[in-house]
Parts: C-alpha cells; sequence; structure tokens
C-alpha cells in the first residue's frame, strides 16, 4: 500500500476527541479477545509516560498473523469497551474506516491529520523481538516515540531483536520514561515492573470463539 495518500476527512468521525497538546498512547492490535492485560498495560504507560489517554486501536486484520479465526470488529470493539472501563482508555475503529492494512499508514495519517498532539506508540516486549518483520519499521521508528512493555519471559528475546539492537542509541534510560512524549522520533523506552501473563491466544478456544463464550 502506498504512503502517499491524502488525509481523508473523516478521519475526525473514527478517532475519540482530543485537544492540541494531549499525549496519547496508540495501542494497535486485534483485541481478540481484549482481556485485562490490555486494560493493564494502558494504565501502566498512562501511569509511567504522563499519557492524557490511550487508544486501542482495533485492526480489522493482522497481516503478519491467521485471521481465520478473528472474531467480527463489532463484537470485538464492543468487548474491548468493555474491558477498558477507564474514561482515559478509548476505543477506535480507525484502520478499518480508512482501510489501511499497516501500522506506518496508520501513524501517518494520524501524524497529518492531529499534529497538535504528542503521539506515543505503546508495544509489548513479544512485539519488539519480531518488530524488524513489520512493515517499514525503520520509518515507524522515525515517526512516533514507542514505548516497550516488558512481557516476561520475552525480555531477553525482544532487547536482543535486531529491531532492539538497531535503535540502542535512541534507548532512554527508564527513569526518564516520562519525557518520551516530548522527545522527537526516534526515541524508545524499555518499561519494566508490570507483571502480567495473560494473552488473548490463550483466552481462545481451538474453533477461534472465545473462552467462555458459545
Amino acid at each position: 500500500m502506498s504512503n502517499n495518500f491524502v488525509v481523508p476527512r473523516f478521519v475526525a468521525q473514527a478517532v475519540p476527541p482530543s485537544t492540541p497538546g494531549m499525549r496519547i498512547g496508540l495501542l494497535g492490535g486485534s483485541f481478540n479477545p481484549p482481556h485485562q492485560a490490555h486494560r493493564a498495560i494502558s494504565r501502566f504507560a498512562i501511569e509511567r509516560l504522563q499519557l492524557d489517554r490511550v487508544w486501542w486501536l482495533v485492526t480489522p486484520g493482522n497481516p503478519l498473523k491467521e485471521n481465520g479465526t478473528l472474531q467480527d470488529l463489532g463484537a470485538r470493539m464492543q468487548a474491548a469497551r468493555e474491558v477498558a472501563d477507564d474514561p482515559r482508555i478509548e476505543v477506535s475503529c480507525l484502520e478499518s474506516v480508512i482501510r489501511t492494512r499497516y501500522t506506518i499508514d496508520t501513524i501517518n495519517i494520524l501524524r497529518r491529520r492531529f499534529h497538535g498532539l504528542r503521539f506515543v506508540w505503546i508495544m509489548g516486549a513479544d512485539n519488539l523481538a519480531q518488530f524488524h518483520r513489520w512493515q517499514d519499521w525503520r520509518r515507524i521508528a522515525a515517526q512516533v516515540p514507542m514505548a516497550v512493555i516488558d512481557r516476561p519471559p520475552q525480555s531477553f528475546r525482544a532487547l536482543a531483536s535486531p529491531a532492539a539492537q538497531a535503535l540502542s542509541r535512541y534507548r532512554l534510560p527508564e527513569n526518564k520514561a516520562a519525557l518520551l512524549a516530548e522527545r522527537p522520533a526516534p526515541a524508545w523506552v524499555f518499561l519494566t515492573g508490570l507483571k502480567l501473563n495473560l494473552s488473548s491466544t490463550g483466552l481462545r478456544n481451538p474453533d477461534g470463539s472465545w473462552k467462555g463464550t458459545k
């Protein structure tokens, strides 16, 4: 997909309300299903990075994952809202509305349309471990600061990954995390201290339905 596109006027209708100067964390994923770890990661990021909001970007599908067992977008959106249960966490179907498939395209649109906001991309350590496989990952790192949430036992694999090594000189000390949103990209921080061991994969039945549901 080309990155040279005009920002659609209706983008504002697909994102939560905001005011210039706000610090916004972006947590992308399939949320299939959403769970308490998503909420805990978001609240942890809000505290450590001093964010005003975290937007959950519920993707129509992940190019790096098998999407055959993906539940309906509407069902995932509704479940995400119920799990979030925090006025600082907003759920958005932006990627479905603007039909972006890759994170770089989503970030480009957000930065063009909402240039007065301070965005931070949030990911788990498991995603940093494979970040070098993402489309235009170097451009993502150059466009927006990133916060990586430690998820043991992924710590060593994540910090030894090709992307972490390539971006090592741009890593902030953890005690400077509150400054990340104001730093020009590339800049990233590795946040430790959140101890949760939940994943969407572990909450799905073999047929793709969510455990606890029919």
